[in-house]
Protein backbone atom coordinates (compact mmCIF):
# COMPACT_ATOMS: atom_id res chain seq x y z
CA UNK A 1 0.00 0.00 0.00
CA UNK A 2 1.29 3.20 -0.92
CA UNK A 3 0.04 6.46 0.68
CA UNK A 4 1.55 9.90 0.34
CA UNK A 5 1.38 12.63 2.78
CA UNK A 6 1.53 16.52 1.25
CA UNK A 7 1.85 19.80 2.97
CA UNK A 8 1.62 23.14 1.07
CA UNK A 9 0.01 26.16 0.66
CA UNK A 10 1.14 27.93 4.05
CA UNK A 11 5.27 27.69 5.06
CA UNK A 12 7.43 24.73 3.74
CA UNK A 13 5.41 22.03 1.33
CA UNK A 14 6.82 18.56 1.49
CA UNK A 15 5.77 15.20 0.71
CA UNK A 16 6.63 11.81 2.20
CA UNK A 17 5.83 8.21 0.93
CA UNK A 18 4.58 5.74 3.25
CA UNK A 19 4.84 1.70 1.20
CA UNK A 20 3.38 -1.02 3.94
CA UNK A 21 3.99 1.07 6.75
CA UNK A 22 7.44 2.06 5.84
CA UNK A 23 8.29 5.58 5.06
CA UNK A 24 10.65 5.55 2.20
CA UNK A 25 11.21 9.30 1.28
CA UNK A 26 10.11 12.62 2.86
CA UNK A 27 12.20 15.96 1.24
CA UNK A 28 10.76 19.66 1.41
CA UNK A 29 9.78 21.00 -2.15
CA UNK A 30 12.32 24.09 -1.83
CA UNK A 31 15.19 21.56 -1.69
CA UNK A 32 13.96 20.91 -5.46
CA UNK A 33 12.65 24.53 -6.50
CA UNK A 34 15.61 26.47 -4.51
CA UNK A 35 13.22 29.19 -3.24
CA UNK A 36 13.60 29.23 0.72
CA UNK A 37 10.06 28.36 2.38
CA UNK A 38 8.47 26.95 -0.61
CA UNK A 39 4.96 26.66 0.08
CA UNK A 40 3.58 26.03 -3.65
CA UNK A 41 2.52 22.80 -4.70
CA UNK A 42 5.64 20.29 -3.90
CA UNK A 43 6.13 18.78 -7.73
CA UNK A 44 9.88 18.15 -7.20
CA UNK A 45 9.22 16.36 -3.80
CA UNK A 46 6.53 14.47 -5.08
CA UNK A 47 8.32 13.18 -8.18
CA UNK A 48 11.00 12.47 -5.74
CA UNK A 49 9.59 10.22 -3.80
CA UNK A 50 7.45 8.24 -6.52
CA UNK A 51 10.96 7.21 -7.94
CA UNK A 52 12.51 6.51 -4.42
CA UNK A 53 9.10 3.95 -3.89
CA UNK A 54 9.41 3.10 -7.86
CA UNK A 55 5.95 3.55 -8.48
CA UNK A 56 4.06 5.74 -10.73
CA UNK A 57 1.34 8.20 -9.45
CA UNK A 58 -1.81 5.40 -9.93
CA UNK A 59 -0.22 3.51 -7.67
CA UNK A 60 -1.08 5.66 -5.21
CA UNK A 61 -3.64 4.44 -2.65
CA UNK A 62 -4.15 7.40 -0.14
CA UNK A 63 -3.21 10.72 -0.94
CA UNK A 64 -3.25 12.46 2.60
CA UNK A 65 -3.24 16.32 2.90
CA UNK A 66 -2.15 17.28 6.40
CA UNK A 67 -4.97 19.75 7.12
CA UNK A 68 -8.58 20.88 6.37
CA UNK A 69 -8.79 24.11 4.48
CA UNK A 70 -12.71 24.70 4.89
CA UNK A 71 -11.86 24.42 8.48
CA UNK A 72 -9.18 26.86 8.13
CA UNK A 73 -11.08 28.99 5.71
CA UNK A 74 -13.99 29.10 8.55
CA UNK A 75 -11.89 30.37 11.18
CA UNK A 76 -9.99 32.93 8.71
CA UNK A 77 -13.81 33.77 7.64
CA UNK A 78 -15.06 34.53 11.13
CA UNK A 79 -11.75 36.35 12.51
CA UNK A 80 -12.09 39.18 9.59
CA UNK A 81 -15.51 39.40 10.15
CA UNK A 82 -15.26 39.84 13.79
CA UNK A 83 -12.41 42.41 13.33
CA UNK A 84 -13.63 44.52 10.42
CA UNK A 85 -13.01 47.51 9.26
CA UNK A 86 -9.40 46.76 10.83
CA UNK A 87 -8.70 43.21 9.19
CA UNK A 88 -10.69 44.70 5.37
CA UNK A 89 -7.04 45.33 3.61
CA UNK A 90 -6.08 41.37 4.64
CA UNK A 91 -9.29 40.17 3.31
CA UNK A 92 -9.39 41.41 -0.03
CA UNK A 93 -5.88 39.58 0.04
CA UNK A 94 -6.87 36.78 0.99
CA UNK A 95 -10.37 35.83 -0.68
CA UNK A 96 -9.10 35.45 -3.94
CA UNK A 97 -6.64 32.98 -3.23
CA UNK A 98 -9.18 31.26 -1.13
CA UNK A 99 -11.71 31.19 -4.06
CA UNK A 100 -9.57 30.63 -6.80
CA UNK A 101 -7.41 27.57 -5.47
CA UNK A 102 -7.01 27.28 -1.65
CA UNK A 103 -10.80 25.72 -1.09
CA UNK A 104 -10.07 23.19 -3.69
CA UNK A 105 -7.29 21.28 -2.94
CA UNK A 106 -8.59 17.96 -3.86
CA UNK A 107 -9.07 19.48 -7.58
CA UNK A 108 -5.46 20.95 -7.09
CA UNK A 109 -3.86 18.04 -6.02
CA UNK A 110 -5.50 15.92 -8.99
CA UNK A 111 -4.30 18.47 -11.92
CA UNK A 112 -0.98 18.89 -10.40
CA UNK A 113 0.25 15.47 -9.55
CA UNK A 114 -1.49 13.42 -12.69
CA UNK A 115 -4.05 11.46 -11.78
CA UNK A 116 -5.51 10.26 -14.54
CA UNK A 117 -9.15 10.66 -14.98
CA UNK A 118 -9.78 7.11 -15.38
CA UNK A 119 -8.31 6.37 -11.89
CA UNK A 120 -10.67 5.16 -9.09
CA UNK A 121 -7.62 3.33 -7.25
CA UNK A 122 -6.37 6.84 -5.35
CA UNK A 123 -8.76 7.94 -2.34
CA UNK A 124 -7.80 11.53 -1.66
CA UNK A 125 -8.39 11.97 2.44
CA UNK A 126 -7.59 14.91 4.73
CA UNK A 127 -6.23 14.71 8.35
CA UNK A 128 -6.36 18.14 10.29
CA UNK A 129 -3.32 20.14 11.21
CA UNK A 130 -2.74 19.26 14.73
CA UNK A 131 -3.65 15.49 14.41
CA UNK A 132 -1.25 15.58 11.50
CA UNK A 133 1.88 17.66 14.17
CA UNK A 134 0.24 14.86 16.54
CA UNK A 135 1.18 12.05 14.12
CA UNK A 136 4.43 12.76 13.25
CA UNK A 137 5.69 12.83 17.09
CA UNK A 138 3.65 9.80 18.46
CA UNK A 139 3.43 7.61 15.88
CA UNK A 140 7.06 7.35 14.49
CA UNK A 141 8.68 7.82 17.97
CA UNK A 142 10.13 5.13 20.11
CA UNK A 143 7.34 4.82 22.49
CA UNK A 144 4.74 2.73 23.01
CA UNK A 145 3.06 5.03 25.21
CA UNK A 146 3.46 9.12 25.59
CA UNK A 147 2.15 12.02 26.53
CA UNK A 148 1.86 14.24 23.38
CA UNK A 149 2.46 18.24 22.92
CA UNK A 150 1.49 19.98 19.61
CA UNK A 151 2.95 23.55 19.17
CA UNK A 152 2.93 26.00 16.81
CA UNK A 153 1.46 29.58 14.93
CA UNK A 154 -1.92 27.80 13.90
CA UNK A 155 -3.66 25.29 12.21
CA UNK A 156 -7.42 25.44 11.24
CA UNK A 157 -8.57 26.75 14.85
CA UNK A 158 -5.76 24.90 17.09
CA UNK A 159 -2.91 26.73 18.25
CA UNK A 160 -2.00 24.10 21.28
CA UNK A 161 -2.61 20.40 21.60
CA UNK A 162 -2.49 18.02 24.60
CA UNK A 163 -2.58 14.64 23.81
CA UNK A 164 -1.75 10.79 24.21
CA UNK A 165 -0.64 8.05 22.14
CA UNK A 166 -0.79 4.23 22.99
CA UNK A 167 0.29 1.46 20.83
CA UNK A 168 -1.28 2.23 16.81
CA UNK A 169 -3.20 5.31 18.18
CA UNK A 170 -2.67 8.84 18.80
CA UNK A 171 -5.59 11.09 19.88
CA UNK A 172 -5.45 15.02 21.41
CA UNK A 173 -7.78 15.78 24.41
CA UNK A 174 -7.30 19.56 24.98
CA UNK A 175 -6.78 22.17 22.81
CA UNK A 176 -6.05 26.23 22.81
CA UNK A 177 -7.17 28.06 19.82
CA UNK A 178 -6.58 30.93 17.49
CA UNK A 179 -5.67 34.13 18.31
CA UNK A 180 -4.04 32.94 21.44
CA UNK A 181 -0.96 30.95 20.51
CA UNK A 182 2.27 30.26 22.27
CA UNK A 183 3.75 30.40 18.12
CA UNK A 184 2.48 34.45 17.06
CA UNK A 185 3.17 35.36 20.65
CA UNK A 186 7.03 34.49 19.55
CA UNK A 187 6.86 35.29 15.91
CA UNK A 188 5.37 38.83 17.02
CA UNK A 189 8.83 39.68 19.05
CA UNK A 190 10.49 38.23 16.10
CA UNK A 191 8.93 41.01 13.75
CA UNK A 192 9.12 43.38 17.06
CA UNK A 193 12.95 42.87 16.85
CA UNK A 194 13.14 43.58 12.89
CA UNK A 195 13.63 39.86 12.11
CA UNK A 196 11.73 38.18 9.39
CA UNK A 197 8.25 35.78 10.63
CA UNK A 198 8.07 32.15 9.85
CA UNK A 199 12.20 32.78 9.26
CA UNK A 200 14.02 34.00 11.55
CA UNK A 201 12.76 32.97 15.22
CA UNK A 202 15.81 30.91 15.87
CA UNK A 203 17.76 34.14 15.24
CA UNK A 204 15.92 35.46 18.43
CA UNK A 205 16.66 32.35 20.42
CA UNK A 206 20.32 32.56 19.53
CA UNK A 207 20.63 36.45 20.33
CA UNK A 208 19.28 35.42 23.68
CA UNK A 209 22.07 34.11 25.86
CA UNK A 210 23.74 37.89 24.73
CA UNK A 211 20.98 39.77 26.67
CA UNK A 212 19.19 40.18 30.03
CA UNK A 213 15.72 38.71 30.86
CA UNK A 214 15.32 42.56 32.24
CA UNK A 215 12.15 42.80 30.07
CA UNK A 216 10.15 39.84 31.31
CA UNK A 217 7.88 41.64 33.64
CA UNK A 218 6.95 44.05 31.11
CA UNK A 219 5.75 40.76 28.97
CA UNK A 220 3.73 39.23 31.10
CA UNK A 221 0.67 41.76 30.54
CA UNK A 222 1.08 40.78 26.76
CA UNK A 223 -0.32 36.97 27.62
CA UNK A 224 -2.05 35.90 30.92
CA UNK A 225 -0.92 32.27 31.68
CA UNK A 226 -2.44 29.70 34.51
CA UNK A 227 -0.72 27.05 36.44
CA UNK A 228 -2.03 24.56 34.14
CA UNK A 229 -0.65 26.12 31.50
CA UNK A 230 -3.29 27.23 29.78
CA UNK A 231 -3.06 31.57 28.43
CA UNK A 232 -4.79 33.85 26.44
CA UNK A 233 -3.15 36.51 24.86
CA UNK A 234 -4.36 40.27 25.43
CA UNK A 235 -5.06 40.98 21.66
CA UNK A 236 -4.78 45.31 22.72
CA UNK A 237 -0.98 44.39 21.90
CA UNK A 238 -1.13 41.93 18.93
CA UNK A 239 -2.77 42.06 15.49
CA UNK A 240 -2.20 38.90 13.91
CA UNK A 241 -6.09 38.29 13.78
CA UNK A 242 -6.40 40.85 11.13
CA UNK A 243 -3.65 41.57 9.37
CA UNK A 244 -1.52 39.28 7.55
CA UNK A 245 1.44 42.46 7.17
CA UNK A 246 2.25 43.37 10.67
CA UNK A 247 2.15 41.14 13.46
CA UNK A 248 2.28 43.64 16.75
CA UNK A 249 0.44 47.08 17.71
CA UNK A 250 1.79 50.45 18.21
CA UNK A 251 0.91 49.67 22.10
CA UNK A 252 3.52 46.63 21.96
CA UNK A 253 6.23 49.62 21.90
CA UNK A 254 4.45 51.51 24.69
CA UNK A 255 4.12 48.52 27.11
CA UNK A 256 7.64 47.69 26.30
CA UNK A 257 9.09 51.32 26.46
CA UNK A 258 11.32 50.56 23.52
CA UNK A 259 10.54 51.03 19.40
CA UNK A 260 10.23 48.38 17.27
CA UNK A 261 13.95 47.58 15.53
CA UNK A 262 14.10 48.39 11.58
CA UNK A 263 15.59 45.39 9.69
CA UNK A 264 19.13 45.62 8.80
CA UNK A 265 19.97 48.55 11.54
CA UNK A 266 22.48 47.58 14.40
CA UNK A 267 21.58 44.92 17.16
CA UNK A 268 22.18 46.79 19.99
CA UNK A 269 21.68 45.56 24.18
CA UNK A 270 18.42 45.91 24.24
CA UNK A 271 17.67 43.86 21.41
CA UNK A 272 19.45 41.16 22.97
CA UNK A 273 17.45 41.69 26.09
CA UNK A 274 14.57 41.45 24.27
CA UNK A 275 15.07 38.46 23.02
CA UNK A 276 16.59 37.25 25.96
CA UNK A 277 13.25 37.87 27.49
CA UNK A 278 10.55 36.17 24.98
CA UNK A 279 12.58 33.44 25.29
CA UNK A 280 12.36 33.13 29.23
CA UNK A 281 8.90 33.64 28.82
CA UNK A 282 8.34 31.02 26.48
CA UNK A 283 10.30 28.57 28.58
CA UNK A 284 8.22 28.89 31.48
CA UNK A 285 5.03 28.79 29.28
CA UNK A 286 6.39 25.52 27.93
CA UNK A 287 7.07 24.88 31.25
CA UNK A 288 3.36 24.47 32.96
CA UNK A 289 2.38 23.14 29.77
CA UNK A 290 4.73 20.54 29.86
CA UNK A 291 3.96 19.94 33.96
CA UNK A 292 0.24 19.65 33.23
CA UNK A 293 0.62 17.34 30.54
CA UNK A 294 2.37 14.67 32.97
CA UNK A 295 -0.36 15.45 35.56
CA UNK A 296 -2.91 14.84 32.92
CA UNK A 297 -1.67 11.24 31.83
CA UNK A 298 1.34 10.34 34.23
CA UNK A 299 3.32 8.52 31.90
CA UNK A 300 6.91 8.74 31.44
CA UNK A 301 7.30 10.06 28.05
CA UNK A 302 6.84 12.62 25.88
CA UNK A 303 6.80 13.56 22.01
CA UNK A 304 6.62 17.40 20.97
CA UNK A 305 5.76 18.52 17.22
CA UNK A 306 4.84 21.97 15.69
CA UNK A 307 6.72 25.10 14.77
CA UNK A 308 7.37 25.93 18.56
CA UNK A 309 9.17 22.71 19.05
CA UNK A 310 12.00 24.04 17.04
CA UNK A 311 13.27 25.80 20.66
CA UNK A 312 15.89 23.55 20.83
CA UNK A 313 17.01 25.89 24.21
CA UNK A 314 13.42 25.49 25.56
CA UNK A 315 13.03 21.79 24.23
CA UNK A 316 16.28 21.37 27.39
CA UNK A 317 14.55 22.32 30.05
CA UNK A 318 11.49 20.71 29.52
CA UNK A 319 13.59 17.58 29.51
CA UNK A 320 15.50 18.36 32.85
CA UNK A 321 12.80 20.70 34.50
CA UNK A 322 9.51 18.11 34.20
CA UNK A 323 8.81 15.11 35.65
CA UNK A 324 8.78 13.46 31.92
CA UNK A 325 11.89 10.88 31.64
CA UNK A 326 12.36 10.69 28.14
CA UNK A 327 11.33 13.71 25.58
CA UNK A 328 11.02 13.20 21.75
CA UNK A 329 11.06 16.09 18.75
CA UNK A 330 9.87 15.43 15.76
CA UNK A 331 12.97 16.75 13.52
CA UNK A 332 10.86 18.18 11.33
CA UNK A 333 8.93 19.94 13.72
CA UNK A 334 6.94 22.18 11.24
CA UNK A 335 5.01 22.55 8.39
CA UNK A 336 6.70 19.87 6.61
CA UNK A 337 6.46 17.33 9.33
CA UNK A 338 3.12 17.37 8.63
CA UNK A 339 3.23 15.30 5.18
CA UNK A 340 5.14 12.90 7.51
CA UNK A 341 2.62 13.10 10.01
CA UNK A 342 -1.09 13.05 7.83
CA UNK A 343 0.11 9.66 6.09
CA UNK A 344 1.56 7.71 9.20
CA UNK A 345 -1.92 9.17 11.17
CA UNK A 346 -3.82 6.96 8.11
CA UNK A 347 -1.44 4.15 8.30
CA UNK A 348 -1.96 3.33 11.67
CA UNK A 349 -4.97 5.37 12.51
CA UNK A 350 -7.81 5.45 9.77
CA UNK A 351 -6.89 1.91 8.48
CA UNK A 352 -5.96 0.59 12.00
CA UNK A 353 -2.38 -1.26 11.18
CA UNK A 354 -0.61 -2.15 13.87
CA UNK A 355 2.29 -2.22 12.43
CA UNK A 356 4.77 1.14 13.11
CA UNK A 357 7.35 2.81 11.72
CA UNK A 358 9.98 4.12 14.19
CA UNK A 359 11.89 7.41 13.14
CA UNK A 360 15.45 6.22 13.89
CA UNK A 361 17.18 8.95 11.50
CA UNK A 362 16.11 11.76 9.17
CA UNK A 363 17.81 10.65 6.33
CA UNK A 364 14.95 10.34 4.02
CA UNK A 365 15.81 12.47 1.33
CA UNK A 366 17.58 11.94 -2.42
CA UNK A 367 21.05 10.89 -2.60
CA UNK A 368 23.16 10.82 -5.72
CA UNK A 369 25.60 8.69 -6.53
CA UNK A 370 29.32 8.70 -7.50
CA UNK A 371 28.68 9.16 -11.11
CA UNK A 372 26.19 12.12 -10.62
CA UNK A 373 29.06 13.57 -8.39
CA UNK A 374 31.85 13.14 -10.81
CA UNK A 375 29.42 14.90 -13.34
CA UNK A 376 28.87 17.68 -11.45
CA UNK A 377 32.97 18.60 -11.15
CA UNK A 378 33.87 17.35 -14.58
CA UNK A 379 31.25 19.50 -16.42
CA UNK A 380 33.10 22.01 -14.76
CA UNK A 381 36.19 21.49 -16.04
CA UNK A 382 37.94 21.24 -12.39
CA UNK A 383 40.88 18.99 -11.12
CA UNK A 384 39.55 16.14 -8.37
CA UNK A 385 41.06 13.87 -5.75
CA UNK A 386 39.30 10.27 -5.81
CA UNK A 387 40.02 8.40 -2.45
CA UNK A 388 39.04 4.60 -3.04
CA UNK A 389 39.06 4.12 0.67
CA UNK A 390 37.06 5.72 3.06
CA UNK A 391 40.23 5.74 5.60
CA UNK A 392 42.36 7.90 3.52
CA UNK A 393 39.30 10.64 2.48
CA UNK A 394 38.90 11.25 6.38
CA UNK A 395 42.43 11.48 6.81
CA UNK A 396 42.45 14.15 4.08
CA UNK A 397 39.71 15.69 5.44
CA UNK A 398 41.22 15.66 9.00
CA UNK A 399 44.07 17.59 7.95
CA UNK A 400 42.38 20.07 6.04
CA UNK A 401 40.39 20.93 9.14
CA UNK A 402 43.68 21.28 10.92
CA UNK A 403 44.75 24.04 8.45
CA UNK A 404 42.05 25.73 9.43
CA UNK A 405 39.78 24.83 6.10
CA UNK A 406 36.28 25.29 5.70
CA UNK A 407 34.60 22.45 4.57
CA UNK A 408 31.24 21.47 1.93
CA UNK A 409 30.55 17.73 3.36
CA UNK A 410 28.05 16.34 1.25
CA UNK A 411 27.66 12.56 1.20
CA UNK A 412 24.48 10.35 1.33
CA UNK A 413 20.81 10.70 1.57
CA UNK A 414 19.80 14.19 2.39
CA UNK A 415 17.95 15.22 5.82
CA UNK A 416 14.34 15.90 6.09
CA UNK A 417 13.65 18.92 8.42
CA UNK A 418 15.25 22.00 8.90
CA UNK A 419 18.57 21.12 10.31
CA UNK A 420 21.85 19.41 8.39
CA UNK A 421 22.88 16.55 10.11
CA UNK A 422 25.88 15.20 8.55
CA UNK A 423 24.81 14.69 5.08
CA UNK A 424 24.67 18.34 3.71
CA UNK A 425 26.50 20.16 6.05
CA UNK A 426 29.29 22.48 6.21
CA UNK A 427 31.92 21.50 8.65
CA UNK A 428 34.94 22.94 10.47
CA UNK A 429 37.31 22.58 13.15
CA UNK A 430 35.69 23.50 16.48
CA UNK A 431 39.09 23.85 18.35
CA UNK A 432 39.74 27.14 16.44
CA UNK A 433 38.20 30.16 18.18
CA UNK A 434 38.23 32.22 15.15
CA UNK A 435 35.72 29.90 12.92
CA UNK A 436 32.73 30.97 13.75
CA UNK A 437 33.49 34.30 12.58
CA UNK A 438 35.28 32.66 9.62
CA UNK A 439 32.13 30.69 8.41
CA UNK A 440 30.00 33.53 9.11
CA UNK A 441 31.33 36.38 7.00
CA UNK A 442 33.05 34.20 4.11
CA UNK A 443 30.33 31.66 3.46
CA UNK A 444 26.90 31.93 5.60
CA UNK A 445 27.24 36.07 5.05
CA UNK A 446 24.97 36.16 8.12
CA UNK A 447 24.73 37.69 11.92
CA UNK A 448 27.99 36.66 14.04
CA UNK A 449 25.74 36.47 16.88
CA UNK A 450 23.83 33.22 15.09
CA UNK A 451 25.67 29.89 16.93
CA UNK A 452 27.20 26.46 15.29
CA UNK A 453 26.49 23.31 16.19
CA UNK A 454 28.94 20.89 17.69
CA UNK A 455 28.50 17.14 16.31
CA UNK A 456 29.95 14.96 18.62
CA UNK A 457 30.42 10.74 18.67
CA UNK A 458 27.48 9.87 20.71
CA UNK A 459 29.72 7.33 22.86
CA UNK A 460 31.77 10.42 23.67
CA UNK A 461 29.02 13.42 24.22
CA UNK A 462 28.93 12.67 28.24
CA UNK A 463 32.51 13.55 28.21
CA UNK A 464 32.27 17.39 26.44
CA UNK A 465 28.78 17.88 27.11
CA UNK A 466 26.40 18.44 30.79
CA UNK A 467 24.15 15.43 29.21
CA UNK A 468 23.42 11.82 30.61
CA UNK A 469 26.15 8.99 29.08
CA UNK A 470 24.36 7.16 26.30
CA UNK A 471 21.57 10.15 26.02
CA UNK A 472 20.14 10.13 22.03
CA UNK A 473 20.35 14.11 20.57
CA UNK A 474 20.13 13.17 16.83
CA UNK A 475 18.48 16.29 15.42
CA UNK A 476 19.71 18.87 16.81
CA UNK A 477 17.17 20.00 18.96
CA UNK A 478 18.23 20.61 22.79
CA UNK A 479 21.18 22.79 24.08
CA UNK A 480 22.99 21.14 27.25
CA UNK A 481 25.92 22.85 28.48
CA UNK A 482 29.44 21.95 27.29
CA UNK A 483 31.27 20.88 30.25
CA UNK A 484 33.54 23.89 31.93
CA UNK A 485 36.69 22.52 31.35
CA UNK A 486 35.73 21.43 27.53
CA UNK A 487 34.68 25.21 26.49
CA UNK A 488 38.21 26.24 25.62
CA UNK A 489 39.36 23.22 23.57
CA UNK A 490 36.11 23.48 21.31
CA UNK A 491 35.17 27.92 21.41
CA UNK A 492 33.86 27.60 18.02
CA UNK A 493 31.11 25.69 18.76
CA UNK A 494 30.59 26.95 22.69
CA UNK A 495 27.86 29.46 22.16
CA UNK A 496 28.32 32.64 24.78
CA UNK A 497 26.17 31.21 27.73
CA UNK A 498 28.12 28.36 27.69
CA UNK A 499 25.94 25.90 25.59
CA UNK A 500 26.03 23.87 22.58
CA UNK A 501 23.12 22.82 20.12
CA UNK A 502 24.30 19.11 20.30
CA UNK A 503 24.10 16.75 17.73
CA UNK A 504 25.19 12.85 18.64
CA UNK A 505 26.46 10.99 16.05
CA UNK A 506 26.36 7.14 15.74
CA UNK A 507 27.99 4.80 13.90
CA UNK A 508 25.29 2.52 13.23
CA UNK A 509 23.05 5.37 11.67
CA UNK A 510 25.43 7.60 9.68
CA UNK A 511 28.31 5.98 9.34
CA UNK A 512 30.44 8.08 7.09
CA UNK A 513 30.25 10.97 9.79
CA UNK A 514 30.66 9.13 12.56
CA UNK A 515 34.16 7.59 10.54
CA UNK A 516 34.82 11.60 9.70
CA UNK A 517 34.29 12.55 13.49
CA UNK A 518 36.15 9.35 14.75
CA UNK A 519 39.32 10.25 12.17
CA UNK A 520 39.44 13.96 13.46
CA UNK A 521 39.40 12.49 17.20
CA UNK A 522 42.12 10.32 16.63
CA UNK A 523 44.12 13.38 15.19
CA UNK A 524 42.77 15.47 17.70
CA UNK A 525 41.69 14.17 21.11
CA UNK A 526 38.63 15.90 20.33
CA UNK A 527 35.39 14.11 19.01
CA UNK A 528 33.70 16.88 18.07
CA UNK A 529 33.42 18.90 14.85
CA UNK A 530 31.95 21.82 14.03
CA UNK A 531 28.28 21.70 11.63
CA UNK A 532 26.42 24.25 9.97
CA UNK A 533 23.81 23.27 7.06
CA UNK A 534 25.42 23.52 3.49
CA UNK A 535 23.69 26.70 2.11
CA UNK A 536 24.05 30.61 2.43
CA UNK A 537 21.68 33.17 3.62
CA UNK A 538 18.63 33.06 1.93
CA UNK A 539 18.99 29.48 0.05
CA UNK A 540 17.62 26.41 1.37
CA UNK A 541 20.32 23.83 1.76
CA UNK A 542 21.79 21.62 -1.16
CA UNK A 543 20.24 19.28 -2.70
CA UNK A 544 22.08 18.23 -5.70
CA UNK A 545 25.95 18.08 -6.56
CA UNK A 546 25.42 20.70 -8.75
CA UNK A 547 23.78 22.87 -5.98
CA UNK A 548 26.74 21.87 -3.76
CA UNK A 549 29.37 23.37 -6.20
CA UNK A 550 27.40 26.13 -6.68
CA UNK A 551 27.62 27.02 -3.53
CA UNK A 552 31.25 26.12 -3.34
CA UNK A 553 32.07 28.55 -6.35
CA UNK A 554 30.20 31.26 -4.50
CA UNK A 555 31.36 31.07 -1.45
CA UNK A 556 34.83 30.90 0.49
CA UNK A 557 34.12 27.51 0.98
CA UNK A 558 37.77 26.10 0.87
CA UNK A 559 37.26 22.30 -0.30
CA UNK A 560 34.01 20.09 -1.00
CA UNK A 561 33.46 16.77 -0.99
CA UNK A 562 31.42 15.05 -3.19
CA UNK A 563 31.32 11.24 -1.63
CA UNK A 564 34.52 10.33 -2.05
CA UNK A 565 36.06 13.11 -4.55
CA UNK A 566 37.54 16.03 -3.01
CA UNK A 567 37.52 19.27 -4.87
CA UNK A 568 39.96 22.33 -3.98
CA UNK A 569 40.07 24.34 -7.01
CA UNK A 570 37.03 26.46 -8.35
CA UNK A 571 36.28 27.47 -12.08
CA UNK A 572 38.19 30.73 -12.92
CA UNK A 573 36.00 33.66 -12.82
CA UNK A 574 33.16 31.76 -13.35
CA UNK A 575 29.58 32.13 -11.37
CA UNK A 576 27.67 29.18 -11.86
CA UNK A 577 24.07 30.06 -13.19
CA UNK A 578 20.28 30.01 -11.42
CA UNK A 579 18.75 26.80 -9.63
CA UNK A 580 18.72 23.19 -10.92
CA UNK A 581 15.66 21.88 -11.01
CA UNK A 582 14.99 18.26 -9.65
CA UNK A 583 13.84 16.12 -12.38
CA UNK A 584 13.47 12.36 -12.41
CA UNK A 585 16.19 10.97 -13.63
CA UNK A 586 16.25 7.95 -15.99
CA UNK A 587 20.03 7.36 -15.65
CA UNK A 588 19.35 4.86 -12.25
CA UNK A 589 22.72 5.08 -11.73
CA UNK A 590 22.88 8.78 -11.53
CA UNK A 591 19.82 8.84 -8.25
CA UNK A 592 20.84 6.16 -6.04
CA UNK A 593 18.58 5.86 -2.34
CA UNK A 594 20.77 3.38 -0.24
Amino acid sequence: MNILGLSFFYHDSAAALLQDGVMVAAAEEERFSRKKHDNGFPKGAIAYCLEAGGIKVDDIDYITFYEKPFQKFDRILRTYITTFPWSARSFLRALPLWLRERLWIRNKIMDDIGLSPSNTKTKILYSEHHLSHAASAYLCSPFDEAAVLTLDGVGEWTTTGIGYGKDNKVRLDKEIRFPHSIGLLYSAMTAFLGFEVNDAEWKVMGLAPYGDPRFVDKMRPLIDVKDDGSFRLDLQFFSHHYSSVRAFTDRMAEQLGVPARDPESNIDQVHMDLAASIQRLTEEILLKLANATYEKYKVPNLCIAGGVGLNSVANWKIQNETPFENVWIQPAAGDDGGALGAALYVWNHVLGNEKRWRMTNAYLGPAFGADACRAAIEENGVPYDEYENDDDLYTAIVEALRAGDVIGWYSGRMEFGPRALGCRSIIGDPTREDMKDIINAKIKFRERFRPFAPSVMKDKAHEWFDMPEGFDCPYMLMVPQVKPDKREKIPAVTHVDGSGRVQTVEEEINPRYYGLIKKFYEKTGVPVILNTSFNVRGEPIVCTPQDAFRTFCNTGIDKLILGNFIVSTKPEGSVLGGPVAYKVREDAELFLVT
